[in-house]
């Protein structure tokens, strides 16, 4: 037992330099605010493995996911999430985790934006917008009373209109390629699935259109004469044209 002790002890000395838990917390903040993010790392890493039982430890871990998302790690920074909301699963930080999940996972999809010029996040994959979404919904469903849930709730909005809009670009795609039915079928998955999204209009417009196209003369019109009746001031913001 007394070995086992030292042992210990001589872990801990080698781990952490002779340093407190409060000093290895305070000089990993110093440098993260200085802007050194993989020392700072480091630095968390060996403050979890010498104190693990410490405060600073817990708050540690939380900082590094965070340290990783600066460096736009990002997958690795959601794996380190995953871990502490599995170890902890009902602390009072763990709505934070939940919340750095999807904030994260939506900048991801910012960032390939960025690297390829393109402002509309519907333009690309969604599958990172789909997985933001559910960790924003998971937080909801786990902490409904969490501060980070009405925020959580707003994004949802932003995020299902991104999906909506996606889901319009594809059903022009196929429209302007002549996959008229395609079309049809990918405008009324809009209409059907995202409702009170920006995109309905406009995918009722392009369903009337394209019943047009395939000769359902009666489906057409039926489409145009919902469309005016619940979006009577209208106009079409897309291009058919290549």
């Amino acid at each position: 037992m007394s070995g086992c002790w030292w042992e210990e002890e001589d872990k801990r000395e080698s781990l952490s330099g002779g340093l407190t838990p409060k000093e290895l917390f305070l000089q990993a903040k110093d440098l993260s605010e200085g802007g050194n993010l993989e020392e700072s790392i480091k630095l968390y890493e060996k403050l979890s493995a010498a104190y693990p039982s410490s405060r600073y430890s817990h708050q540690a871990k939380l900082e590094i996911p965070y340290m990783l998302f600066k460096r736009e790690k990002f997958d690795e920074a959601i794996d380190e999430l995953n871990n502490y909301i599995k170890i902890y699963p009902n602390h009072s930080s763990t709505p934070y985790a939940y919340y750095m999940r999807g904030l994260i996972s939506q900048s991801k999809t910012q960032s390939i934006l960025d690297e390829l010029n393109i402002t509309d996040n519907a333009e690309r994959d969604t599958s990172s917008v789909i997985e933001s979404f559910n960790y924003y919904l998971d937080l909801i469903r786990k902490f409904p009373n969490s501060e980070y849930s009405n925020f959580a709730e707003d994004q949802l909005i932003v995020l299902r209109n991104t999906i909506a809009r996606h889901e319009l670009l594809i059903a022009i795609f196929y429209t302007k390629t002549d996959a008229h039915i395609a079309a049809v079928n990918r405008s009324k998955y809009i209409i059907e699935k995202f409702p009170n999204t920006p995109s309905v209009p406009a995918a009722l417009h392009l369903l009337a259109y394209n019943y047009d196209k395939i000769n359902a003369n009666d489906l057409a019109e039926d489409t145009r004469r919902v469309l005016k009746d619940s979006f009577p001031k209208y106009i079409p913001h897309y291009s058919l044209e290549d």
